[in-house]
């Protein structure tokens, strides 16, 4: 049996002359998407994220914050179900905090193994791609991947969210070791344009979070994203 809403939007689209076979459309299908990514850099880590939540076809939140604090210079891009991945970091939070009252601040494969064990626990329940990266004392620089199902991954750069899939291309032809600051800066910016320009489910601001031994610096590129035309 049709829901209430269902069968007052087949009456509106009957109204408008517009055809959709509602009957044939799956229940509670939402399509979310996003664009993610982290890298190493010479002294430390880059987070990029692009700002657009989607519903389906609807744009949620143009300015959604997508990199979320866990712990001292460890922070965590988020991709899949907002409310799962919001929920997700909020128990690691919390329980990071304890963590660092009972044994000292926790290093970056901690925070990524606790966040893996969360995901991998529920990944029956759980929509959460996840990506973990910052600087400690213990470890130095880290960038861990964990994607859909709770699996782990280091890694020296780390992409999720549906417009990773046009830039892949981009990454392995772009990137390398040993980036500086100003370098690893210019490549985040590079692959998010490319990311946002071709995924309708990316757009909005790109935000970032640079993480190096002397602090945490943030950074907002605004658009327009696209080349201007040379002069004629």
């Amino acid at each position: 049996m049709a829901s209430i809403a269902v069968e007052m939007y087949r009456d509106m689209a009957d109204m408008n002359g517009i055809n959709v076979d509602m009957d044939h459309l799956k229940s509670g299908e939402v399509n979310l998407g996003t664009s993610i990514m982290a890298i190493k850099i010479k002294d430390g880590v880059i987070l990029g994220a692009d700002s657009r939540t989607t519903t389906g076809a609807f744009i949620a939140n143009r300015v959604t914050d997508k990199l979320t604090h866990l712990h001292d210079q460890i922070w965590c891009l988020r991709s899949g179900s907002a409310a799962d991945t919001q929920a997700v970091c909020d128990a690691a939070h919390q329980n990071l905090q304890l963590y660092a009252q009972q044994t000292g601040s926790p290093g970056v494969r901690v925070a990524a193994g606790l966040l893996q064990e969360i995901c991998y626990a529920n990944k029956e329940q759980l929509s959460a791609g996840l990506i973990v990266a910052g600087v400690s004392a213990k470890g130095g620089a880290k960038v861990y991947s964990i994607p859909l199902g709770g699996s782990i991954h280091e890694a020296e750069y780390a992409i999720g969210g549906s417009g990773s899939t046009y830039i892949y291309g981009y990454c392995d032809s772009y990137f390398r070791s040993g980036f500086t600051e100003e370098e690893g800066i210019e490549f985040v910016t590079g692959a998010l344009k490319q990311a946002t320009k071709w995924d309708g489910s990316s757009g909005g601001v790109i935000r970032m979070v640079i993480l190096t031994p002397r602090g945490t610096e943030r950074k907002l590129v605004l658009p327009p994203y696209a080349e201007q035309p040379a002069s004629m």
